[in-house]
């Protein structure tokens, strides 16, 4: 089974592919560039460059994995409106993923694990992990708010902004984000997962600069 896995929840541009034939996901190739403002131009050029070296055409593929979030609303929206595209283009399911949940697939962490990826605004989404099961969250939150007690590690670039020592890995991985979807089920809806409302808002109601 081959899986293109996308994830642009961070200000890393991810895209990979991944063959599960042999049960556990095995990444035949992978792009990761950390630039927050150029998921639009990077994200497809990079899944192009992905299927080269693999040697796979996108009509092999079987399935598209997708981050969710949480993130911010422009990011979420360049890499769901791309896995959606592909998706109705090779007909294929297109699964979600919390973008959480796949650091801590790719932990490699038994026992508890906080998340912490960076929210803007001097905030966190964060949630809280036995191994790869997440028992807490998402939720987002001020670094000095977030519950750390019963972990002793972090995934996520925020991992040290909430005090505890850091483990890889820092940005949403293909092998994780495969390892954390539901790919043997019916695909859930592809929702971003924001957390808040985004900065831009549609403008009320003009006034009206005439009196009576």
């Amino acid at each position: 089974m081959l899986v293109i896995a996308l994830d642009t929840s961070t200000p890393a541009v991810t895209a990979g592919l991944v063959d599960l034939d042999e049960g556990s996901p095995r990444v035949l190739a992978e792009r990761v560039t950390i630039n927050p403002r150029a998921h639009g131009e990077l994200l497809m050029p990079q899944l192009v460059d992905v299927m080269e070296e693999a040697g796979r055409g996108f009509a092999d593929v079987d399935a598209i994995v997708a981050g969710i979030g949480p993130g911010p609303f422009t990011g979420l929206r360049v890499g769901l409106a791309t896995a959606a595209a592909l998706g109705q283009a090779c007909d294929v399911p297109v699964h979600p993923v919390c973008s959480l949940d796949a650091i801590a697939a790719a932990a490699e962490v038994t026992g508890p694990l906080l998340v912490a990826t960076d929210a803007r605004r001097k905030e966190t989404y964060w949630a809280v992990y036995d191994g790869a099961t997440r028992v807490d969250g998402p939720h987002v939150a001020c670094p000095a708010d977030v519950p750390t007690s019963g972990c002793a590690v972090a995934a996520g670039e925020l991992a040290e902004a909430v005090g505890l020592d850091a483990v890889e890995p820092r940005f949403p991985t293909p092998a994780g984000l495969v390892a954390a979807a539901a790919l043997d089920a019916d695909p859930e809806p592809l929702v971003p997962l924001y957390l808040r409302r985004p900065d831009a808002e549609e403008p009320g109601k003009r006034k009206s600069v005439l009196t009576r």
